[in-house]
């Protein structure tokens, strides 16, 4: 039976999320058609829509539902892009993003002429709010990870979106990794009781908090001016044409409404049981250390650095063991390539090819820390001699 330590990566389906997918599943009408079956999935999504804005703090017509994170980041960015001003050809992009950030953007560079400002991370992987807010003036957009997905840094989400706001630039966070785990308030980041606003749009996924792959969402001010990627029917404000996955929606909501309720108590027993993983691997690793910020940082969120130990190795020795774990994001997964984000921190190309990103989540319990302790030094000394 495999150990589960990559729920970064994905994280098991909730039971209730699955029954209420299923449930779901059973009504046969297309929420765009006026008969009574096509009323009753429509009701059906309109109540999915509400419970997920309640929880994301938002608009229920700002919750624009998605095929996943990497959709929700395309929406936001490429239809920013494409509703600003032409004098304005300037992308802020912080060191460090998610793939789906970064290749957006490069596809924008490439494809439409963006300029990119980027902005350096810190040692401990935080975007610093007095460089990004430097480059924002006169910027196209600005993009930033609420949380890091591969180090696990928290963002000062509230200090990068008055940034945008004081500057004028339209702002995108990705909260996709962070959703579920730290506290996501679109309505205070976008600051409603300051009278001003420069978060126009959010990214989350259902599957990093036990809903179904392939479904997600972009919360998308109703203030913002966002051209769509598809066209064709005009649902959802006309920012998503398409039919809409009610099933999908509907476990997203449960699965959020789950999410919220026990997110004080999981994150104090994850935060707890990874500073046992932490402790025990630094003390049976000689030179192993923790990346990222070792306060302010994803409950369930170890990443470590094993010098001389390559990662890839050290992912497949474990993986024999039964303990499935990562070194960086999934959707880079089978690229033999050094972890931008280690690099983004300073650190040179051979450590960026020796970490290992092990996740916890709600299935993860003590026995499973000790499982993977019983084996990590093992694991490590043949690594570093294959090395």
């Amino acid at each position: 039976m495999t150990i589960y330590l990559d729920h970064a990566a994905t994280t098991p389906l909730r039971p209730q999320a699955r029954d209420a997918w299923l449930a779901a599943a059973e009504v046969a009408g297309n929420a765009s058609s006026v008969h009574a079956a096509g009323q009753e999935a429509r009701r059906l999504l309109a109540e999915s829509r509400e419970r997920l804005a309640a929880v994301i703090d938002c608009d229920p017509i700002e919750v624009v539902f998605t095929s996943g994170g990497t959709e929700s980041v395309n929406l936001a960015l490429k239809g920013l892009w494409w509703a600003r001003s032409p004098a304005h050809d300037v992308v802020v992009l912080p060191d460090g993003e998610h793939h789906a950030t970064l290749d957006t953007v490069q596809w924008l560079h490439e494809h439409e002429g963006a300029r990119v400002a980027p902005v350096p991370l810190d040692r401990l992987g935080r975007i610093p709010a007095g460089g990004f807010g430097a480059a924002l003036p006169g910027a196209a957009l600005a993009t930033a990870l609420v949380a890091n997905n591969e180090v696990g840094t928290v963002n000062d989400a509230a200090a990068l979106a008055g940034a945008a706001a004081d500057a004028g630039t339209p702002l995108h966070l990705d909260a996709v990794s962070a959703f579920g785990h730290v506290p996501v308030s679109f309505r205070r980041w976008r600051g409603d009781a300051r009278g001003r606003a420069g978060l126009v749009a959010l990214s989350v996924s259902a599957h990093k908090i036990g809903g179904p792959v392939g479904v997600g969402a972009v919360v998308a001010s109703r203030h913002a001016a966002i051209t769509p990627l598809l066209h064709g029917g005009g649902q959802q404000r006309g920012l998503r044409s398409g039919t809409q996955d009610v099933a999908g929606a509907t476990a997203f909501a449960v699965a959020a409404e789950l999410a919220a309720a026990e997110r004080a108590a999981e994150s104090h027993r994850l935060a707890a049981l990874r500073d046992r993983l932490v402790a025990g691997a630094r003390a049976s690793v000689p030179g192993a250390e923790l990346l990222g910020d070792p306060d302010d940082r994803l409950p369930g969120n170890a990443h470590l650095l094993f010098p001389g130990a390559t990662g890839e190795t050290l992912l497949f020795l474990l993986d024999r063991e039964g303990i499935a774990v990562s070194t960086g994001s999934a959707c880079q997964a089978g690229v033999p390539e050094p972890s931008h984000v280690v690099r983004a921190l300073g650190r040179a190309d051979a450590e960026a090819r020796q970490v290992l990103r092990i996740t916890l989540g709600r299935t993860s319990t003590p026995a499973d820390v000790d499982a993977l302790l019983a084996v990590l030094p093992a694991a490590v000394e043949r690594a570093r001699a294959a090395s």
